[in-house]
């Protein structure tokens, strides 16, 4: 489905007209983030003001310079007389009006490419430990959003040390001169009047540094760096669980959590859970417990009947799933000596039956493919369609530069060392050279990276890998499930292939060969009659 998006309206600042995100174009948003506002001297409104001029005025001015005089000229006093003589507005489309580059800028001294780079800040270690009066409180939270530029100060030991150590990060991890610029700002922001042994606490500084724009993640990088930093965030999985506790009776409330806690970090005897499993199971058994929670107060009162009444309002696949999940609470609470008595012991859960796996059709497939439009979104198509890769989607997150070995043409998957074909060896050339000269400097060894782990060593997410194909009928899924189909029913329903080729567990292979044979038997019903 193509996103919605929002028609074009005027700036309220400029009055351009285009496509501005929120009230403000482009331009007039950064422009409005570094000026005060006040009335203007030209046209009396109340806007942001530079030289006590709106951004207006100052585009009216380079417009009559450039139409009188025939060239640009520089800012500052020489535009003074032009903004004086500013009696009328010409309306223009935003982003066309002033191009980088179409004014006149100072000789440069650095040849054809401008300015030298900036020299290194000079190295610095963390500061040695002086005489100091010890606290007689415990330390107070700090106030950053009252933060005055004014008051910063830069020969402030700790501040020098932190850009030393911002700097050696951005040289290890390829971090642009945008980043390093903001990073040195949130630093400055955060150790001013810093005082040795305090911490700087995640909770303080995130609304302030996003407020300013500044980078919260890499800011907070440095100070782990430094040991000042206490990351007090509250975790999303605490959020998450206490929503989904909500509703439920105290006693079985209390003994549920307890449950999913030990799913989750694991107890004495038993090796925590993947996040995926703990979300869900518990959401397999909430709707049971809140049903269970009008009357009743803990799990003991549960009883046989009461389960089994609640499963036959349950069928397929819904009531395999509940049952599952119900009977591990219950073998943890009988476990844990937290009932007398499991009520979903012997209670079979029973032999799920898959459906038959269906093929996609070719106008499906062709449909994704024209989808995939950037280097990277036709080389994650390729390792989901090619036969001998279907790789899935965290595989294909999780691969390394180390993984690729071009000269062998070897790619090695989920830990299976695989062949290169030419449409792969390809696509994964247009990739490397996409990805070498669009982001020349990062240290991320991950294959596949954007603009937000670049500048990090994580890998992308999912839901950025698989963007492309949603919407499309053939997700890359679909394309996996349906290459391993296509192996099957070419080369025969073979288990035993499919595991080898692929990897598979048995009774996965099974599956994909008991949906080729069943489909190969349709295919000859369907030629005899």
């Amino acid at each position: 489905m193509t996103p919605l998006r929002k028609s074009a309206h005027s700036c309220e600042s400029c009055l351009a007209w285009g496509n501005c995100r929120g009230q403000f174009c482009p331009a007039c948003y950064f422009f409005s983030r570094n000026h005060e506002a006040g009335v203007c001297a030209g046209c009396h409104r109340n806007q942001p003001l530079k030289r006590d001029y709106c951004r207006l005025c100052s585009c009216q001015a380079r417009l009559n310079v450039k139409t009188t005089t025939g060239k640009a000229t520089v800012s500052g006093e020489v535009m003074t007389p032009w903004l004086q003589a500013v009696q009328h507005h010409q309306l223009f489309l935003a982003g066309l009006h002033y191009r980088r580059g179409s004014a006149l800028s100072p000789a440069r001294h650095g040849g054809r490419v401008g300015a030298p780079r900036k020299p290194p800040p000079s190295p610095a270690w963390r500061p040695s430990p002086r005489s100091t009066q010890l606290p007689l409180f415990a330390q107070v939270s700090r106030n950053y959003q009252r933060f005055d530029p004014k008051t910063v100060d830069l020969s402030n030991p700790w501040l020098a040390w932190a850009k030393y150590l911002a700097y050696r990060l951005a040289e290890a991890r390829g971090w642009g001169g945008t980043i390093r610029f903001a990073v040195n700002r949130g630093l400055a922001v955060v150790l001013t009047g810093y005082v040795e042994g305090d911490l700087i606490r995640h909770s303080e500084v995130f609304t302030p540094l996003r407020a300013l724009d500044l980078p919260v993640g890499h800011t907070t990088t440095v100070l782990e760096e430094m040991g000042i930093f206490e990351d007090d965030s509250e975790p999303s999985f605490e959020r998450w669980l206490a929503a989904r506790l909500e509703g439920l009776a105290p006693g079985i409330r209390a003994e549920v959590e307890r449950w999913t806690r030990t799913l989750h970090d694991g107890g004495p005897r038993s090796l925590p859970r993947q996040p995926g499993t703990v979300w869900l199971y518990l959401n397999r058994v909430r709707p049971a417990l809140l049903e269970w929670s009008d009357r009743c107060d803990h799990l003991r009162e549960v009883t046989r009947d009461e389960v089994l009444a609640y499963l036959k309002t349950l069928h397929g696949r819904h009531r395999h799933e509940q049952l599952v999940a119900l009977r591990s609470l219950f073998t943890w609470a009988k476990r844990a000596s937290l009932i007398f008595r499991n009520p979903t012991s012997r209670i079979k859960v029973g032999q799920y039956q898959y459906a038959v796996l269906q093929p996609l059709i070719p106008e499906q497939v062709n449909r994704s493919v024209a989808a995939a439009t950037t280097p990277a979104a036709r080389l994650v198509l390729a390792l989901a369609l090619v036969a001998v890769h279907a790789a899935r989607v965290a595989q294909i997150g999780t691969l390394k530069l180390d993984d690729v070995d071009i000269g062998n043409r070897r790619m090695t998957i989920a830990g299976r060392v695989r062949p290169l074909d030419d449409l792969t060896l390809k696509l994964l050339l247009d990739w490397l050279e996409h990805r070498r000269k669009r982001w020349p400097n990062t240290a991320n060894l991950h294959l596949l990276i954007n603009n937000q782990t670049a500048t990090k060593t994580s890998r992308a997410s999912n839901h950025w890998i698989s963007a492309p194909m949603r919407g499309q009928t053939a997700t890359l899924e679909r394309l996996r499930v349906d290459r391993r189909l296509e192996e099957a029913i070419i080369q025969g329903p073979d288990p035993l292939h499919l595991a080898e080729v692929f990897g598979l567990d048995e009774k996965t292979a099974m599956r994909y060969a008991d949906s080729a044979r069943a489909l190969l038997e349709q295919a000859a019903e369907l030629q005899h009659r």
